[in-house]
């Protein structure tokens, strides 16, 4: 249930509803808007009587929200989800280009292509500490050693950092190094990560389950906000397919639907979505023109080198022409890209 207060209710009022959910055994959760607030209650299993707040001093309305996903959906939320990271805005009016390895294979790389993202427009750097891997004899990444290097690297760029937590034993070495936390498509239904993640006070990058609907995944977000932690991004990085002429299949419809769905900032993943390098450019132009508040890219100055996925990652001089070319689609469209 969401509970409308009265324009400009006192905070009297505000926490005699809170304290009266609190009283039933349910959580509260405050919404403020510029003018108005809203009360959304979670933890009951069954339909919340309105008789309970209708009389309650500054109530003006209750209403009744039947998905499962309740912070996660604009029936708690109409208005779109924003926040900063390091200079970068996820949010309405923001495009943010995430630019980096897939896997950090040795500082003299890392430090190396993050400076090339960095000069090429790039707003946050992304690199794999640790790498959740089919084949357990495939490049598993370097592990905190891979962390350290990416420190280094945002030492040497001003680039906040991304990268992804595996379990409970890597999350507590990212969270000491990393700016945004990455919950990969592996681990977007390992819900005891997803109630850790939520507990904490860095933002955190949840990606869609190579299988999961999009109920499923906006399902996995409430994990992390009903833990109390907001700065969520979704991320769609494709779902697993029929077809071979793709790696996965980017679901750009799905990023359309889940916007309207949600109003949390959406990224999309067209290297990991595609596997196809020329395939990278295009699917990130795609993602600013249907609304996407961001895209995380892989780039490597040496792909043939490359541990990891080297036949998706673009090169440096590719980044930055695509990022020139962002910048002109972004202003028709009222966006701006972030670092430019």
């Amino acid at each position: 249930m969401l509970i409308l207060m009265k324009q400009n209710p006192t905070k009297e009022q505000v926490d005699g509803v809170i304290a009266k959910i609190k009283s039933m055994g349910y959580s509260a959760h405050l919404i403020p808007g510029e003018n108005d607030v809203a009360i959304g209650i979670t933890g009951n299993q069954g339909a919340v009587s309105a008789d309970e707040f209708t009389l309650l001093p500054g109530v003006k309305e209750t209403i009744p929200v039947t998905k499962p996903y309740k912070l996660a959906g604009r029936a708690f939320k109409s208005s779109d989800t924003s926040f900063t990271v390091g200079g970068a805005t996820f949010g309405p009016g923001h495009f943010v280009v995430i630019g980096g390895p897939c896997a950090v294979e040795s500082e003299d790389q890392t430090v190396r292509i993050a400076r090339a993202v960095k000069a090429g427009g790039a707003s946050m750097l992304r690199g794999g500490a640790y790498k959740p891997r089919s084949n357990p004899y495939s490049f598993r990444g370097m592990g905190v050693d891979g962390l350290k290097i990416l420190a280094t690297a945002s030492k040497e760029t001003g680039l906040p950092v991304i990268t992804e937590a595996l379990d409970m034993e890597s999350l507590e070495k990212v969270y000491e190094y990393a700016d945004v936390i990455q919950i990969g498509t592996r681990n977007m239904q390992n819900f005891s990560l997803l109630d850790a993640v939520g507990k904490l006070d860095k933002p955190v990058m949840l990606k869609r389950g190579m299988s999961a609907t999009i109920e499923e995944w906006l399902q996995a977000a409430e994990y992390i906000l009903s833990g109390g932690n907001s700065k969520l991004i979704l991320c769609e990085r494709g779902v697993r397919s029929f077809d071979t002429n793709t790696r996965n299949l980017v679901d750009l419809g799905g990023v359309l639907a889940v916007r309207q769905l949600s109003h949390l900032p959406v990224c999309v993943d067209p290297s990991h979505g595609t596997g196809k390098r020329h395939m990278v450019v295009p699917m990130s132009r795609a993602a600013l023109a249907l609304g996407a508040n961001s895209v995380i890219i892989d780039v490597h100055d040496r792909p043939k080198e490359a541990l990891c996925d080297g036949p998706q990652a673009i090169l440096p001089e590719e980044f930055a022409d695509l990022v020139k070319v962002l910048r002109l689609l972004a202003a028709p469209l009222g966006m701006h890209v972030s670092g430019s």
